[in-house]
């Protein structure tokens, strides 16, 4: 007889991965580190509890859009005030904020949920190669890794 496994929070194990932004499209990358957040990739997912892993993206600044995005691309936000929306192309938020860029590209493909806050918490932007994280890293894998792959594989 055949069960379904659900894994319980004592049992969740975090690993560590470093993913390059350096020339990849904005959409496709978030959409890989939104499922490194999630823990889909792991096979004791479980929808209702929160086992993803920890990611440290590197070289944010170098990101990249595809077709007339740079200046098509919008970011709104509004103070609350009357006439207070600000709006914002792609080229100016890279210039001035390349972290957030990509946060806000992740947060808007992870679900809506209670988990949400938890998972973003785990995302760690930089937009230069430099990063605060390489304790936590395994030392058996090279810092900027070309291909996107996980530092460290979960078994």
């Amino acid at each position: 007889m055949q069960k379904t496994y659900m894994q319980k929070p004592a049992e969740i194990k975090r690993h560590w991965h470093l993913m390059d932004a350096k020339g990849q499209v904005l959409g496709r990358f978030a959409t890989e580190v939104a499922t490194k957040l999630i823990g889909k990739h792991k096979k004791e997912y479980t929808p209702h509890i929160d086992c993803g892993d920890y990611v440290v993206v590197i070289n944010a600044a170098d990101i990249e859009v595809t077709g007339n995005k740079r200046q098509d691309k919008k970011y709104y936000r509004h103070s609350g005030f009357p006439g207070g929306l600000k709006v914002r192309t792609f080229d100016e938020m890279q210039r001035d904020f390349p972290e957030r860029v990509i946060e806000m590209a992740v947060k808007n493909m992870l679900p809506k949920n209670k988990l949400q806050d938890l998972r973003l918490n785990r995302l760690k932007v930089y937009a230069g190669p430099e990063h605060k994280h390489q304790s936590q890293l395994p030392s058996s894998t090279s810092e900027t890794s070309s291909e996107n792959d996980t530092v460290a594989e979960s078994k």
